[in-house]
């Protein structure tokens, strides 16, 4: 056995060398209660969940705001084409205009002669009113005169009425209504004649039956009636004058001469004014 000290066998070309033996003894333990490392690094997933949670949420707030907008916008918005308009050309969207323009225009031609004919309706309404006022305050009258229970009065002058003749401004026509039922069946007859009192250039005037007629002894207008009559003629009046008072003036062929006085206002109403009394 030879006494030469044993020499290391060097190791292969690049094996790692041998770890050294962990001293023995109190240094090799470790401190009791410290932390290991793993223990305080986070958890690279628990911080996936946490963001992706907050993506979560704020997508949902944003979507409940969309939401919220388009409720409270769904009736100012304009109703959405339809398929129709989506598909016409620009000669069809024209010619569909002028077809609504003409119909408007048609419909408002109609609305003004619908209201043009309601208008007329009225006024011929309005006339038949008047018209019958007029009949059933003639029928009236009739009934007080003819009737059984009337007054019974002499000749006398129940109306008088004036109107302007149209193209003569001088020119007036009058209508005088003589009643009596004191003698029935009896005949009444004899003449009327006007007289007229105004104002001109601030005086009085009275002018006579043939200052009316404009001729020199023109005779009255004959009447002859049982129980009434309406006698007509025409007058003429002086420019500048002013009438203020008419009298009627009935000259009977037996009896005496009776007057009746009507205002120049009442005999010229739309409607024979009553006697004011002469």
């Amino acid at each position: 056995m030879s006494d030469e000290p044993s020499k290391p066998v060097p190791s292969p070309a690049g094996a790692a060398p041998a770890s050294a033996p962990a001293p023995a003894g109190p240094a090799a333990t470790a401190p009791t209660g410290s932390a290991s490392p793993s223990a305080a690094t986070p958890v690279p997933g628990h911080r996936a969940r946490l963001l992706a949670g907050l993506a979560l949420a704020v997508a949902l707030a944003f979507g409940g705001w969309g939401l919220w907008g388009a409720i409270t916008r769904s009736d100012d918005a304009p109703p959405p084409p339809t398929a129709g308009a989506a598909t016409m050309t620009p000669r069809q969207m024209q010619a569909e205009l002028e077809g609504l323009r003409q119909r408007v225009a048609t419909l408002g031609r109609s609305d003004g002669i619908s209201r043009q004919a309601n208008r007329d309706l009225q006024s011929a309404l309005a006339e038949r009113d008047e018209e019958i006022a007029g009949l059933r305050a003639d029928v009236a009258f009739y009934e007080r005169l003819v009737g059984a229970t009337g007054q019974r009065r002499g000749l006398t002058v129940h109306a008088l009425k004036m109107q302007p003749q149209q193209g003569a401004p001088s020119a007036w026509h009058f209508t005088t209504t003589l009643t009596q039922n004191l003698n029935r069946g009896a005949v009444s007859a004899g003449r009327v004649t006007l007289a007229l009192e105004g104002t001109r250039a601030g005086k009085l005037e009275k002018l006579l039956w043939a200052d009316l007629r404009q001729q020199p002894e023109a005779p009255g207008t004959p009447y002859s009636f049982k129980y009434f009559e309406q006698v007509e003629g025409d007058v003429f009046l002086p420019p500048g004058l002013t009438p203020v008072r008419v009298t009627v003036r009935l000259t009977p062929q037996k009896g005496a001469v009776i007057e009746q006085s009507f205002s120049w206002a009442d005999a010229t109403r739309d409607t024979a004014g009553n006697g004011a009394g002469g």
